[in-house]
């Protein structure tokens, strides 16, 4: 992978943490605000959470694996 292939794949990784901390807010904010009133969003956030973290992990495994070599 070129240098410039990492660069691009650290930009991804870093708005992907982005994606998956905000996503972490909005369930913390269901679970400190709006929980066991807002009940019915649990399975919708958590599961956006989930995905958002996945798709974080992925690109930081591989852009591990890039910068070793």
């Amino acid at each position: 992978m070129s240098e410039d292939e990492v660069r691009e794949l650290d930009r991804e990784v870093k708005k992907l943490k982005r994606i998956a901390s905000e996503q972490a807010a909005r369930l913390h904010d269901l679970v400190e605000d709006r929980l066991p009133a807002g009940w019915q969003e649990l399975p919708e956030i958590s599961q956006a959470t989930l995905t958002a973290c996945q798709a974080w992990a992925a690109a930081n495994a591989r852009l591990q694996a890039a910068q070793k070599g």
